[in-house]
């Protein structure tokens, strides 16, 4: 154990402020990628930008930036205190032949200062800058295009009403590189064509990608395609993609759909009907009532049965909070969960996103053996999801309403 700890370094990671239930699980989900293992030098502040990790190699540093979206940047971490005074003697005590590298006469260099929940004056900025002088800093100043970035980064607590003189962590590291950030723009939903009116934004979408480990080569299916986020953001990261979806029209651009939708399946040939509504074919609409408990469970047995070993299900539980527990999150015994992140969306309405993987070969036994467990019957809850949904949209315009009449 002594050994393997020897040989991990420390990173600082900065992380962008939204989607916080999500950045761990995709922070561990890279890592485990590129053939690593989360490992913290210290508990994890969970809702903090900043966090101290121990990373095997800075090329799996940089892998692991080359796909995040919920990070900005990391450094290799040379200094740590929570006052000036400790993280100089941070500092000092850093190996030499760990920073000399980074700073021979023949190098560009410059510092850069980030804080968080505090803005400083540039007057502020040049005196911190001033006091690393005890540094062996040899090469020039170049603040245009340097060879090497070493950043001091100061955290202020998440208080913006009660920020304090003195920052509660500092750090100074050298920049390694930057995150994925700019994809959630370039692939913003705004930019796209033939969208429905409502489509999975564009960082949930790299997330669940992530979440789900997607790399080249890769064969991503998502059964309830949409608009089709999740196959955008995973062919992104090179993977062959293919879909479907019960909805022709939302297939084709011609209609919404989300979260607030009914369920349906495609049913038997004599449920067929032919649609009334407006196509460029004549196309036949097959669909039946279908259970929302049911969804998860045929998903859930698909994956076990499709999937390969070591692969992933990732997909999104609509929960009616007043009532939830983790009881009622659909398992299977080929399926191990990953994690369970959970995005708001009202004060009585969420959705998680679930991530299992596949650590058993599935075999016949396990066709209907969700019907044997205990849990079963909680899950059913679901069923009745979409009508608490709207009950508890209908009790908040009532309470508006009562309101605005005061």
């Amino acid at each position: 154990m002594a050994l393997a700890a020897a040989t991990l370094r420390r990173y600082l990671l900065l992380l962008a402020q939204e989607h916080l239930e999500f950045r761990l699980p995709e922070v561990t989900s890279l890592l485990s990628l590129y053939g690593g293992q989360f490992s913290s030098e210290q508990e994890i502040r969970v809702n903090s930008p900043f966090w101290i990790l121990n990373i095997p190699s800075e090329e799996m540093a940089k892998g692991l930036m080359k796909r995040t979206v919920c990070a900005k940047s990391i450094f290799e971490l040379w200094g740590h205190g929570r006052s000036e005074g400790e993280l100089y003697a941070s500092l000092k005590n850093c190996p030499m032949d760990k920073m000399l590298p980074y700073l021979q006469s023949d190098s560009t260099y410059k510092v850069h200062i980030h804080t968080f929940n505090k803005t400083l004056t540039q007057a502020q900025k040049i005196k911190k800058i001033d006091a690393l002088e005890f540094l062996p800093f040899k090469g020039k100043v170049n603040l245009k295009n340097p060879e090497h970035i070493f950043w001091i980064l100061e955290d202020y607590g998440m208080d913006p009403n009660n920020v304090p003189e003195e920052p509660f962590h500092l750090y100074f590291g050298r920049w390694i590189a930057d995150g994925q950030r700019e994809l959630i723009e370039s692939y913003s939903v705004k930019k796209r064509h033939f969208i429905g009116n409502t489509s999975m934004d564009a960082c949930l979408s790299f997330i669940m990608a992530n979440h789900g480990r997607v790399k080249p080569n890769d064969v991503v299916y998502d059964p309830f395609v949409g608009t089709g986020g999740l196959l955008i953001s995973s062919a992104h990261f090179g993977a062959y993609v293919c879909g479907t979806d019960i909805d022709y029209n939302t297939i084709h651009g011609l209609a919404p759909y989300g979260i607030r939708e009914a369920t349906r399946r495609t049913g038997s040939p004599k449920e067929t009907v032919k649609s009334s509504e407006k196509s460029t074919e004549n196309h036949i609409f097959v669909s039946s009532n279908y259970h929302l408990s049911d969804i998860f469970f045929d998903l859930l047995k698909f994956a076990a049965e499709y999937l390969v070993m070591g692969g992933r299900l990732v997909y999104w539980l609509p929960v009616y909070r007043p009532e939830y527990t983790e009881d009622i999150i659909p398992r299977h015994p080929c399926l191990k969960l990953i994690s369970n992140c959970e995005q708001m969306l009202s004060s009585h309405t969420s959705r998680r996103l679930i991530t299992m993987e596949k650590v058993k070969e599935f075999k016949d036994q396990d066709q209907n053996s969700y019907q044997l467990d205990a849990q079963y019957m909680p899950y059913r809850g679901h069923n009745s999801f979409r009508e608490k949904y709207f009950s508890g949209v209908t009790k908040r315009i009532a309470k508006e309403e009562k309101d605005n009449q005061k």
